[in-house]
């Protein structure tokens, strides 16, 4: 901070206002806050002379990549009275840090790759680096936002990144790691630079508020800190709001105000309600909140927040010493931890997880979020699916026969009474519940009293009724075949041009979608098939990984059979009778059958029909 006094005071007065973000921009590697890894790696390899000839940083948005790179030209090209070589301990400002930091120095080249994607911008730089820097000791390139370069971009650096003259040093930033070639990659060290810690940006935070003699109190900071998410950028860009906002002045009714969270300890009064089953204060706390200037997707991802720190601070309860946590949040979340089961925390945890989407995506986002509140509450007291399925189970074995219907009040409350057997049988979907024992005999509920009182000999045991045929999903495949099935032409498309299988088990499905999938394509796919197979299924989506899809399997296999079918004799045969004539498909008739060839037949004089190989 010293430093950046001293250069700032060398500057000519200036009353244009700088934004947080620029003001406090960190100037040498003791300013980067939260990336310690990255700073050893660095710091060791200037000192025993190893420095590469091309970095790569990447991560979200915020966290510095582009401030280190200028960092790190600044200490490639460091030279002062005393020190004339790369060092990354920048202690005062030398010959070209302020121009670099500036982004003004003639021999540090930045280029947004945004901008500049063709390959005439990157054949501009491979002309240049052969010459010598005009006045520093490296040459460098900062390349921004390198994913955005042309595959004809990339291939054309190559080379030169392979083998770049001594003076020249390339540093690339990206966000979208997974789009930069593989081959340029090798050719780079690569640095990930980490999301920042909500406590070291509650830190960061307090320490320029003082410098700017702002009053803000530490709750306003962590909450502010924790809408950056990990970003430096974003959280001084809320910060710079936040000033504004309150005249001066930040607390944490203003940030709330400002950005329409909602109170946090309200937030945690809202979940006790959802976990004593309490529909009607959750609805009156939830209008409450709303009416205020709550967003309701940021009162559900805050309640899915909470439901989170929960389920850590009952494994982990070091968890609560995180300086961005509030009191209420770590006493509270810890009793939370103490009474509530996984179990119920896990349902919570998947319900609010769906119903945010459906909420952000909903025209009636209130309505839609009500109802997913009343659904939470409502299942607060409901058992498990293990639990119900024992409780029915119990319920039969007690006394040896099907329990008869409760009676007024009087259902009993031990496991093999009959009404925590309609119970349990009510909580799972409010469906029936029927059960094969090893005999193959059907477990049966709540027998009505008319049958009951049929004598004994007269009763004929009826005839077993098939199971139907359960429908059997293995692969992509059987999904695509039940779809043509079901005349669903459209989802039939959809699945064999956008989805990967990544994995599948007992009715789970792990999926990785193409680039231009539909946002809700997994999401149909568990409906249709909880409507085609009666059975519900898990479907999640993968970020990367699986395998091809159904289309590109399609597309090898018949590329595949037109290779072999050039191969033939007779039909190499027939491709030399006719010059110019082409395999153009190759199609399977029967599993039985040989395959089938369509040829075309350019010449006009020659008939152009189908010809068919009859090997």
């Amino acid at each position: 901070m010293k430093e950046r006094a001293k250069s700032m005071d060398n500057k000519p007065a200036d009353n244009a206002y700088r934004v947080l973000a620029r003001k406090y921009r960190p100037q040498n590697f003791d300013d980067l806050y939260g990336q310690e890894p990255m700073v050893r790696t660095l710091t060791n390899a200037f000192e025993a002379g190893r420095i590469a000839q091309a970095w790569m940083l990447t991560g979200v948005r915020g966290v510095g990549k582009t401030t280190t790179a200028r960092i790190l030209a600044r200490g490639l090209n460091y030279k002062t009275d005393t020190i004339d070589q790369p060092s990354v301990h920048l202690t005062e400002l030398g010959e070209h840090c302020q121009a670099i930091m500036e982004g003004r120095h003639v021999d540090v080249i930045e280029m947004d790759a945004a901008s500049h994607t063709g390959i005439d911008d990157i054949r501009e730089i491979i002309e240049q680096v052969r010459y010598r820097p005009v006045s520093a000791r490296y040459k460098v390139y900062i390349i921004d936002e390198v994913h955005m370069l042309s595959n004809q971009a990339f291939n054309g650096l190559l080379k030169t990144l392979e083998e770049p003259p001594p003076h020249v040093k390339f540093i690339f930033a990206t966000t979208e790691i997974r789009k930069v070639p593989i081959t340029v990659l090798s050719r780079c060290q690569r640095f990930d630079l980490r999301r920042i810690e909500s406590g070291t940006l509650t830190s960061l935070l307090r320490k320029i508020t003082g410098l700017e003699n702002v009053q803000a109190d530490d709750t306003a900071l962590a909450m502010i800190a924790r809408a950056g998410e990990g970003s430096a950028r974003d959280s001084l860009s809320i910060l710079d709001q936040a000033i504004a906002h309150g005249n001066g002045t930040v607390d944490s009714q203003t940030v709330r105000e400002m950005l329409g969270l909602a109170d946090r300890a309200r937030i945690i009064d809202l979940f006790e309600m959802l976990m004593r089953g309490d529909v009607a204060g959750v609805l009156k706390e939830f209008r409450a909140q709303y009416d205020v200037g709550a967003d309701p997707s940021v009162v559900l991802s805050d309640l899915a927040d909470f439901n989170h720190l929960v389920t850590r601070l009952r494994f982990t309860p070091e968890v609560a010493q995180d300086m961005s946590l509030s009191e209420d949040e770590r006493v509270r979340g810890a009793e939370f931890a103490k009474t509530l089961s996984i179990r119920a925390l896990s349902r919570c945890w998947q319900m609010l997880l769906k119903g945010i989407h459906e909420v952000e995506t909903s025209s009636r986002p209130v309505q839609a979020a009500e109802m997913l509140l009343i659904r939470l509450a409502h299942s607060a007291d409901l058992p498990t699916l293990d639990e119900a399925l024992k409780a029915i189970t119990n319920g039969h074995s007690a006394g040896g026969s099907a329990p008869s219907a409760p009676q007024g009040g009087g259902g009993g409350n031990g496991s093999g009474g009959g009404a925590t057997a309609y119970a349990a049988a009510d909580a799972v979907s409010g469906q029936m519940v029927q059960r094969q024992n090893n005999g193959g005999a059907a477990l049966r509920l709540a027998e009505p009293a008319a049958q009951t009182a049929i004598q004994p000999q007269t009763i004929v045991q009826p005839k077993a009724e098939p199971a139907p045929q359960a429908v059997r999903i293995r692969d992509l495949n059987d999904i695509v075949n039940l779809a043509g099935n079901k005349r669903d032409l459209q989802f039939k498309i959809l699945v064999k041009n956008f989805v990967r299988l990544v994995s599948i088990g007992q009715n789970r499905m792990e999926i990785a979608l193409t680039e231009h999938a539909p946002k809700t394509l997994a999401t149909d796919m568990a409906q249709r098939l909880l409507d085609w197979t009666g059975e519900r299924w898990m479907v999640s989506v993968a970020r990367d990984g699986g395998g091809q899809t159904v289309a590109e399997v399609e597309t090898a296999r018949r590329e595949e059979l037109v290779t072999d079918a050039r191969a033939d004799p007779d039909v190499a045969a027939i491709l030399a009778k006719f010059p110019g004539a082409k395999i153009i498909d190759v199609r399977i008739t029967t599993p039985d059958d040989d395959t089938e060839l369509e040829m075309q037949m350019p010449d006009p004089g020659v008939d152009s029909g189908d010809l068919d190989d009859e090997d």
